[in-house]
């Protein structure tokens, strides 16, 4: 009788899913239940939002004995997918942005030591600024999902890995629903470049999202009562919460555009590359992949 690792196994490779990323995830599962007494503790200290692409590189890269082992699997950043032929309305498409806040894109964020260098690589800040030019000259709807704590959610019994680091290290941390005291150039705030699109009175500031998706806030609400059926989507961070946001959005039957390069995540040596980790779903799970220079393109087409 098969045990139910190897009938997960068998299932999985049938999927044409390769055997080495079952392997590598199940090592990644296991290690992390046993170390996770070590885990809770790093996870308590702020400044253990450190990482280095160069790190996390280096260790995915190396098999044993320090040999570079499976390096062709990664995959390439700069492809796209839908790009050709693309070509978007202002009657029936709005760009959304997720989280254009400085404790994702500031280098003074509390996030700056693990997005820092995929925000730089991709040249995430200047991207998300010209999205929001383009959509504004050419008369877009423009809508932003911000991701804001309030002090009643820090009472929360329980917290997932990424949940309770925010919490512990306050970010997008607010005064209350009805309180701004504070929040002028705090991390919860608008980076400082974006901000006068989207304070210009015409941009829609969603209620805030809690975790990653928007299923907690009025984003499909809104998008529908304006009878938007397309989004571009961009904003932060990859693979948590733009993910998410593609996922419920393409689940509620809109067509969703991703701009690769109007996004960024993070990279540690533990956990990994969000930022990949998040392009590989973006490819399997959106309508189109692309970057800003073409999805400039087919806002003006």
């Amino acid at each position: 009788m098969f045990s139910y690792p190897v009938v997960v196994t068998v299932l999985l490779t049938t999927l044409l899913i390769p055997s080495n990323v079952i392997a590598s995830d199940h090592h990644v599962v296991q290690n992390h239940v046993l170390q996770d007494t070590e885990a809770d503790a790093s996870i308590s200290r702020p400044r253990s939002l450190k990482g280095s692409s160069s790190s996390s590189k280096s260790s995915s890269s190396k098999g044993k004995g320090g040999s570079s082992a499976n390096t062709g699997s990664k995959p390439d950043d700069s492809a796209t997918v839908g790009a050709t032929g693309l070509s978007f309305d202002t009657s029936d498409t709005a760009l959304l942005v997720i989280d254009p806040q400085n404790d994702f894109l500031s280098p003074d964020g509390v996030t700056w030591g693990i997005v820092g260098d995929s925000v730089t690589e991709h040249n995430t800040v200047n991207n998300l600024l010209t999205l929001f030019q383009t959509a504004k000259a050419e008369g877009y709807v423009v809508a932003v999902s911000p991701h804001w704590y309030f002090p009643t959610d820090l009472e929360w019994e329980f917290e997932g890995t990424v949940e309770k680091v925010m919490h512990d290290i306050k970010m997008f941390q607010r005064m209350g629903p009805l309180n701004l005291d504070g929040f002028e150039g705090s991390g919860a705030d608008w980076l400082p470049v974006l901000k006068p699109y989207i304070e210009d009175g015409k941009t829609i500031i969603m209620n805030p999202h809690k975790v990653y998706g928007p299923e907690t806030n009025d984003t499909v609400l809104q998008l529908r009562k304006r009878k938007i059926d397309r989004v571009i989507l961009a904003g932060m961070s990859a693979n948590l919460c733009v993910e998410s946001h593609m996922r419920e959005l393409v689940e509620q039957g809109f067509d969703v555009t991703v701009v690769s390069d109007g996004t960024a995540g993070a990279i540690t040596p533990d956990l990994g590359d969000g930022y990949m980790s998040a392009l590989i779903n973006f490819r399997f799970i959106a309508n189109a992949v692309v970057t800003t220079e073409e999805a400039v393109a087919a806002m003006t087409s």
